[in-house]
């Protein structure tokens, strides 16, 4: 299998010392990974380089024939100022320093230093030019508006602008070698999101899924880092982790608000620093997989409570996607009931149903705290009780019955009371609030009285009757 080089860009090594270059390249591979590296021993060559290879950090040595660093530094910082250059050289000089900072070097490095920081040194300017680029790129996938990959988004059946709209973000941060925290509540798809993000990275590796929910400490490690021959009672055989097992992939951790601050910790450390160590081993191995989160939870009550690191959190974050709930995009209801329809027809090995007109307008009355998982359930149940002629609703409207609607708004007017009528000044007569409930349903059933008898829990000529009756009121409301 071909490795994906990292990073996406070249990262020029600039010196005429060709031992050195080759220390450093050696070094920078070893522990960070970085392998998309071009070594150039002749600064005459720099500039001609620049501009024929896409190359978005240099590390350039000050002393050298021909074209001195400094010359060079101000060449690029006129030519090439997408480029970051970080200066490594032999001269431990204050001044010589403050001037190359001036000129625009990033960093300032000198031979001598040692290894782990200089090599840390490099890590950060890779990821603010990663950064850079993604900032660029997402400012003109937004301004274009088209995707590049929609068959990829195929599985997301969407038609809400919303959803297009996160589907561009996707795209424009899929190269990205950042952690992404995708967000929203339970049944909205977040595992296809992630999976999506995988398919367009580029990755060379597989996505590797973990739901982290209920893992305590010992567990969360083992999963994640794997252990050696002997590391605790009953490892018996090494075994990799999950990280490894998505090496030049992607590792999906599912229900990230439920880890506990000691994994948070042994998390952060693996993304800060790109490595970890196997349980039992005092051997550090880097992290090349891609990095997705996911969670339903708020996590920013977490952070309140204290149940959550900031510092994760803002690692996390730097690139967050949050789904919106299915009562925020009714606009893809019918499309959804459409596909699901179709699905379970097919899983059932049956003609796939006709729905009733009234069955859309039932659907949108209805908040879905589940989202698009509880619509797909109730797709499946109604057709799997099917036997011929057009679907019931009859499932849907028990299964509708059975949901608490009270901590998910329809409208405007929520209600923290059980009862909607206590705390009123003055209560409404029985005929007017009769009407106010008849109307609502009306109103939710978008005229048809077939169904809003269905929602009132009556039969269609009650609310025959009872319409007849409020359109000549005997008594004044």
């Amino acid at each position: 299998m071909n490795q994906k080089m990292y990073p996406a860009f070249g990262v020029l090594l600039v010196d005429d010392e060709p031992a050195w270059l080759d220390s450093l390249s050696l070094s920078l591979e070893r522990i960070a990974g970085i392998t998309n590296t071009i070594l150039c021993e002749d600064s005459r060559q720099v500039m001609g380089i620049l501009s024929e290879r896409d190359v978005g950090l240099v590390l350039l040595d000050l002393t050298m024939p021909y074209l001195t660093g400094e010359e060079l530094l101000r060449l690029i910082a006129e030519q090439h100022p997408e480029i970051a250059v970080i200066v490594i050289t032999g001269m431990n000089q204050i001044e010589t320093a403050v001037r190359c900072m001036k000129l625009g070097a990033f960093e300032y490095f000198v031979k001598t230093a040692e290894e782990d920081r200089l090599v840390t040194g490099v890590l950060h300017a890779v990821r603010m030019v990663e950064l850079q680029q993604e900032n660029r790129e997402m400012g003109s996938r937004l301004l274009d508006g088209s995707l590049e990959y929609p068959e990829a988004f195929a599985s997301i059946k969407t038609k809400s602008k919303k959803m297009i709209s996160i589907f561009l973000y996707i795209e424009s941060i899929a190269k990205s070698t950042q952690p992404i925290l995708v967000t929203g509540e339970s049944g909205v798809g977040k595992e296809l999101v992630a999976k999506v993000s995988h398919e367009i990275s580029g990755c060379t590796g597989e996505m590797v899924c973990v739901n982290v929910a209920g893992l305590d400490d010992n567990m969360f490690a083992d999963t994640l880092f794997g252990h050696v021959k002997g590391a605790y009672t009953g490892a018996d055989i090494a075994r990799s982790g999950m990280i490894e097992e998505a090496a030049h992939g992607t590792l999906f951790l599912d229900e990230i608000g439920d880890l506990s601050i000691s994994s948070q910790v042994k998390l952060l450390r693996v993304l800060q620093e790109g490595e970890y160590y196997p349980l039992g081993s005092d051997k550090p191995r880097r992290k090349t997989a891609r990095v997705i989160v996911a969670t339903n939870q708020d996590i920013s009550a977490k952070l309140a409570a204290g149940q959550f690191r900031k510092d994760l959190y803002y690692r996390l974050q730097t690139h967050k996607v949050n789904i919106p709930p299915l009562r925020e995009r009714k606009e893809d209801l019918p499309l959804l009931l459409d596909t699901f329809l179709e699905e379970a027809a097919m899983d059932f090995a049956r003609k796939k149903p006709a729905a009733p007109k009234e069955l859309l307008n039932l659907l949108e009355t209805y908040p879905f705290p589940g989202n698009v998982r509880e619509l797909r359930s109730m797709v499946y149940d109604s057709v799997s009780r099917h036997r011929s002629g057009i679907l019931s609703m009859d499932s849907f409207i028990r299964a509708m019955g059975r949901q608490e609607y009270s901590d998910v708004p329809v409208s405007s007017g929520k209600t923290d009371e059980a009862n909607i009528f206590a705390g009123l000044g003055t209560l409404p007569t029985y005929n007017k609030a009769l009407k106010l409930l008849t109307d609502e349903a009306l109103v939710r059933a978008k005229g048809n009285q077939s169904l809003a008898a269905r929602l009132l829990g009556i039969s269609q000529s009650a609310l025959n009757k009872r319409l007849k009756k409020t359109e000549t009121p005997s008594e004044s409301d």
